[in-house]
């Protein structure tokens, strides 16, 4: 039904950047509420920012500082810059939006590696 198409991601080596984005229906990215998950191997997806349809932001505490989720509702996308990057934090990344139901990307693989 609804696409989500996430981009940006890939190989850097620890403290490097990256930013991720995240494209959709504009009504849905316009009123819904958005963040970012992310799963490595072996372990369970988790939480890594939101951004309420308010503006409202959460982050993960293993990423404050670091990272910092931002939407632009015109442009039907959500950004995740990520700074300082670790090890820890390779994993797949997810695009979430809620509006009455959920809706989630294909994922893109960030690597953090030397």
């Amino acid at each position: 039904q609804v696409q989500l198409v996430e981009s940006g991601g890939g190989l850097v080596q620890p403290g490097g950047s990256l930013r991720l984005s995240c494209v959709g229906p504009t009504n849905i990215f316009r009123f819904g509420d958005m963040g970012w998950y992310r799963q490595a191997p072996g372990k369970e997806r988790e939480l890594v920012a939101q951004i309420s349809r308010s503006g409202s932001i959460n982050y993960a505490d293993s990423v404050k500082g670091r990272f910092t989720i931002s939407r632009d509702g015109a442009k039907s996308t959500l950004s995740l810059q990520m700074n300082s990057l670790k090890p820890e934090d390779t994993a797949v990344y997810y695009c979430h939006v809620r509006l009455f139901t959920e809706y989630w990307g294909q994922g893109t693989q960030v690597t953090v590696s030397s």
